[in-house]
């Protein structure tokens, strides 16, 4: 058994792991915090890498411009979303926002395949970033090392902002009782948009950091949201400590499996996932 080989991949899924956290974070706001669960949301992942790619092929902005303004056009998207056909399902059973999301991401596929055809389109690694470094055991690409870091403090910034800010305590005593909280002369409406527009903002941003190491395609929100929606489910729905050290820990998981059981590396986060299910139905960090 080689540890190189073992060690590399397992850094490589520190990588799907920073992705797979960003992604099941942003899907657990807005399931913890609106109720919905948004297949969709691989949809906002996919046109922030889209985006990015416009905003570098016709407006001439680099990759640092659209790292902020990509996720930012698809946020006011998600808000637009929310406002038209999202706010319709809050008082309806999960079944039917599940179905509403995957007609939107459905739809959104078709679109972008229709513009820009089924082939993806190449996004390269900025200047500032190309290189590698030596861990020693392989040489780790500059550009995944700051996907790691930036991915883990957007991860934490945002578990700040909802758990210990007065922000995040506003929201989530609008989510308990919004009749309450309206009273008070908030507007309740207005912050659950808000929430929703963030939420896919976060995609979004997933989006843009993994540009240049995928393809642009409108195929890999589909591909990947699946594996997302795992991830939410094993750590808690709701969760978004979870969220977070679920995506992480997994993103390492199916890196030791495609070393050591490459025949169970597609499989293994589902393996998981129905392990903790037997053990933990409500998920390792969701409540009872």
């Amino acid at each position: 058994m080689n540890l190189n080989l073992i060690l590399g991949q397992m850094v490589l899924g520190v990588v799907n792991g920073v992705f797979y956290a960003l992604l099941s974070l942003g899907l657990s706001v807005i399931f913890g915090m609106l109720g919905v669960i948004n297949f969709a949301h691989g949809m906002f992942f996919m046109l922030g890498a889209v985006f990015a790619w416009i905003l570098l092929e016709f407006a001439g902005i680099p990759y640092w411009g659209a790292l902020f303004l990509a996720p930012a056009i698809v946020g006011l998207i998600g808000m637009a979303t929310e406002k038209s056909v999202i706010r319709f399902a809050y008082r309806l059973d999960h079944l039917y926002s599940l179905l509403i999301t995957l007609g939107l991401a459905i739809s959104a596929e078709g679109l972008v395949r229709l513009i820009f055809g089924a082939q993806g389109l190449p996004y390269s690694v900025p200047a500032e970033l190309r290189g590698a470094v030596n861990l020693g055991f392989m040489f780790l690409p500059t550009y995944r090392v700051w996907v790691v870091v930036f991915g883990v403090v957007i991860c934490i910034l945002t578990w700040l902002a909802i758990e210990k800010s007065s922000i995040g305590a506003r929201l989530r005593a609008a989510t308990e009782d919004p009749q309450l909280v309206q009273s008070f002369g908030i507007n309740v409406p207005l912050m659950l948009t808000l929430t929703y527009g963030a939420g896919v903002a976060l995609a979004a941003l997933a989006g843009v950091l993994a540009a240049p190491i995928y393809s642009v395609d409108p195929f890999m929100g589909t591909n990947i949201v699946v594996v997302i929606f795992a991830v939410v489910v094993i750590g808690g729905m709701g969760s978004i400590l979870g969220s977070i050290a679920t995506g992480l820990f997994l993103g390492v998981a199916e890196g030791f499996a495609r070393a050591v059981f490459p025949e169970i590396s597609s499989t293994a986060v589902f393996i998981i996932m129905a392990l903790v299910l037997i053990v933990r139905p409500q998920g390792l960090f969701g409540k009872g």
